[in-house]
């Protein structure tokens, strides 16, 4: 096959180069998952239901590989597709992070491939995101402590980004299982934000019950949070997905997922409550984008207890993405590849 003479460019951004373009702080993903989700409530987004690779020496529910397509439409038209893999022991056996990832975006005229960028910080930054855009409608007006269960670095993307968007936050409340993780979470968080206090919670029970928002980062498989642990008036940000006990759905005042189809696979909770006859379509509140564009209500008053499932979707990483691709093309930041060479 002859190789064209007018190769088409592939951005490629780094890590580093998303920092250089505000991935760091969590504005623009804020702002890019009010977009998103705007979307998904006009149904302008095709998004299949992402397949999940696993092979023979996956030992834990963190062991695979996901991808993860999407085409968003708009103005803006793109398609793309975020692979992202984990081993849970990649901290302790590689000195690597447990999760990576990237995310490739496509023309949607030509359907060629026109970006490839380092998708971790971004898969990270965005789902904090989405927990700061339901907090802004399902929790408590002026909450003043926030419950981490987990300190990896998903959960300080999560603190992180919750501190950037609710200056009424006081206290932290933080547990892992490793306590030389909680002090190292401690130690990083503390220099950023002084004004907060961080209290170490000898369990994820005394963290709980403390707190007016509670943010699960773990890699749990079974669940441990139940439901007389939650306060009148706690929001329950549900990132891990199999940390909460069954009884916390059949007994919260709302529930709310971001994508009912994504959420009801995988044998995960709402999965198992639906195969089991106690949990339907009909016994969800509402998806979180129907709460952005005001077709259902969110918090209704200050003693209601709501869960969030957020599964997380491709929709969420390309429209992040998308910001990304278009304001590093405007500054002339990455590295152009020729597709052809």
């Amino acid at each position: 096959m002859t190789t064209p003479t007018n190769s088409p460019d592939l951005l490629y951004l780094s890590r580093n180069d998303l920092i250089e373009l505000g991935g760091g702080h969590s504005q623009p993903y804020v702002d890019a998952i009010i977009d998103g989700l705007t979307a998904h409530v006009r149904r302008d987004y095709v998004q299949p239901l992402k397949p999940y690779l696993r092979w023979p020496g996956a030992d834990h529910i963190a062991d695979r590989i996901i991808a993860m397509p999407c085409y968003l439409g708009g103005e803006q038209a793109i398609a793309g597709l975020k692979w992202i893999g984990s081993r849970q022991h990649n901290p302790a056996r590689f000195g690597l992070e447990r999760a990576s990832a990237v995310v490739l975006l496509n023309d949607a005229q030509t359907n060629y491939p026109i970006a490839i960028m380092e998708g971790g910080l971004i898969s990270g930054m965005r789902t904090a995101a989405i927990t700061a855009v339901a907090a802004r409608h399902l929790a408590r007006g002026g909450f003043t402590d926030v419950a981490g269960i987990g300190c990896g670095p998903i959960a300080r993307m999560q603190m992180q980004t919750l501190l950037e968007q609710f200056p009424s936050i006081e206290r932290l409340h933080l547990f892992d299982l490793s306590s030389a993780a909680a002090d190292a979470f401690i130690a990083e968080l503390a220099g950023r934000f002084p004004r907060i206090a961080f209290v170490k919670a000898g369990s994820a029970e005394a963290a709980v019950r403390a707190a007016d928002v509670i943010v699960t980062c773990t890699v749990a498989d079974a669940p441990y949070l139940r439901y007389d642990w939650l306060k009148p008036g706690a929001f329950v940000s549900n990132v891990s997905i199999m940390d909460v006990h069954k009884e916390v759905y059949e007994l919260a005042d709302k529930v709310v997922v971001d994508d009912w189809e994504q959420s009801n696979r995988e044998k995960k909770i709402i999965n198992q409550l639906v195969l089991e006859g106690r949990f339907s379509r009909e016994h969800l509140h509402a998806e979180l984008g129907e709460i952005v564009v005001g077709d259902k209500p969110g918090r209704e008053n200050d003693r209601e207890i709501i869960l969030l499932n957020p599964m997380g979707m491709a929709l969420d990483d390309i429209v992040c993405a998308r910001h990304f691709y278009h304001l590093a093309r405007e500054r002339g930041i990455g590295t152009q590849l020729p597709l052809y060479g």
